[in-house]
């Protein structure tokens, strides 16, 4: 059997110098020739106004399938001497600006260091940066608020008995949402709860204790926020999206164009992909190089734009497997008058063969030369991991923390340009950010469904995250 060398999708990570050859991208193990072998390799072509062109060129290695990141390139230039005149631009203020300039993106590489007295979820914060309390608040079904305490160990219901408006307020600013939205009682079949202490204190989990009894068997069902509920009607069978039908729908511009999507999850926050931000660009990982617009459906009548405070990317993001692509931007000031998306409570899947929907600004087909000025959307199946794990699919590529979708038949898929946008599943009348788009192989290939991250599996991480930088 013929084997070839194989590649894991490459990043289009920096603004690719004219009279320089393509980079050249790590290879793996060696696979059959049944399964894929990605070498998409970058390369400017004609430049049109922003939003900047996608870059691609033909390659000795034509019959081999290309892979992609679903993201568009970085913001377009008009030739060598624009980017030697913006490097030299950056080296300037790097030395002469660099200790506030870069002063939040550095912050982010701080350490978080715990001492060996540690206590999780005690209410008292004990690492450096907070991370042995951000792990303890989560949502069940219904959302259902349960809580983990440094003496419970694990998450149980919070009695209802005691609870007001006040708590709800502190308890969904303690997860980095403005206020609460909706706090009623449910019913349970638990043994164990949460029940209240006197006085709320700084955190939930400091001001509750474990009960083995609760009033009427009544506890707490906390949404922090009105999500997943557009105004607008969808356009059955169509493509372009109407306007307020994806409010949470954002575009993110590096450095003044279109780079990749992203979703309002709260007001301060937006989740995106990990991968938009690669180190081996400069300026990527600097919030003041990014603006984040939201709720439009043209890129030709931008709103007013939002600045990000901060870039959070997930600690373990592997640029290689493309595991873990995800991450969040805080942004300067709320987005109080668009409501975000739902994210799902814990516990909660979407079968295989679900349709789901995805959204982006991106490329409308392969190797395209420009991304869509209009915001698209194509209905995508969920497709289950064992069968995209399989030889005439993606081969063992698909992590836990990944989730397919698009059809195997080939034709619906996202592409360059919406990576970090949305992949939405409607559950009652709310839509929930079921996924990330991240990455796959082409675009709307047979047996190549797009690849996104799984925010299920990323939930406590979002959470946690949020709670980190909350404002």
């Amino acid at each position: 059997m013929e084997h070839r060398q194989a590649e894991f999708p490459p990043s289009y990570d920096s603004v690719v110098n004219h009279n320089t050859p393509p980079p050249s991208y790590p290879s793996l193990q060696t696979l059959s020739a049944t399964q894929v072998q990605p070498c998409y390799i970058p390369q400017p072509v004609h430049q049109t106004p922003a939003p900047c062109v996608v870059q691609t060129i033909p390659t000795q290695r034509s019959q081999a399938p290309s892979f992609r990141n679903k993201r568009y390139c970085y913001g377009g230039s008009s030739g060598t001497a624009v980017i030697v005149a913006l490097v030299v631009i950056a080296v300037w203020m790097g030395v002469r600006y660099g200790p506030s300039l870069w002063a939040l993106s550095e912050k982010e590489a701080e350490t978080d260091t715990c001492p060996t007295s540690s206590v999780n979820c005690d209410g008292k914060r004990d690492c450096s940066l907070g991370s042995d309390e951000t792990r303890c608040v989560r949502f069940g079904a219904e959302n259902e608020l349960q809580v983990m305490t440094s003496k419970s160990k694990d998450f149980f219901p919070v009695c209802a008995e005691g609870w007001n408006k006040t708590i709800a307020d502190q308890t969904c600013q303690q997860l980095g949402f403005k206020e609460s939205y909706e706090s009623v009682v449910m019913p349970t079949s638990s043994s164990t709860f949460q029940s209240l202490n006197n006085q709320f204190t700084n955190t939930i989990q400091e001001s509750v204790n474990i009960s083995t009894s609760c009033s009427d068997q009544q506890t707490v069902s906390l949404q922090c926020s009105k999500c997943g509920k557009p105004p607008g009607s969808r356009i059955i069978g169509g493509s372009l999206a109407a306007e307020g039908e994806w409010p949470w729908q954002a575009s993110l511009h590096f450095q003044g164009g279109h780079t990749c999507g992203g979703s309002l999850v709260a007001p301060h926050f937006v989740i995106t992909a990990a991968h938009c931000f690669p180190k081996g660009t400069a300026g990527s990982q600097s919030p003041g190089n990014w603006k984040v617009y939201i709720g439009f459906v043209s890129q030709l009548r931008l709103p007013t734009p939002y600045s990000v405070q901060q870039i959070i990317l997930h600690e373990k993001y592997d640029s290689t497997t493309k595991n873990n692509d995800i991450a969040l931007l805080k942004l300067t000031k709320p987005a109080s008058n668009i409501q975000p998306v739902c994210l799902p409570v814990f516990g909660q899947t979407f079968p295989p063969a679900k349709q789901c929907w995805t959204t982006g600004f991106g490329v409308t087909w392969f190797q395209a030369e420009s991304s869509s000025t209009d915001l698209l959307k194509v209905d995508v199946n969920l497709i289950d991991s064992s069968v995209c794990n399989s030889a005439i699919v993606y081969g063992g590529r698909i992590t836990e923390n990944m989730q397919c979708a698009g059809d195997l038949k080939g034709g619906k898929d996202s592409c360059q340009g919406d990576s970090g946008g949305p992949m939405v599943c409607n559950v009652g009348d709310k839509w929930f950010l079921a996924g990330v788009t991240s990455w796959g192989d082409g675009c709307g290939k047979a047996n190549r469904p797009g690849v996104y991250s799984n925010v299920g599996k990323l939930l406590m991480w979002i959470y946690g995250k949020m709670q980190q930088a909350r404002p």
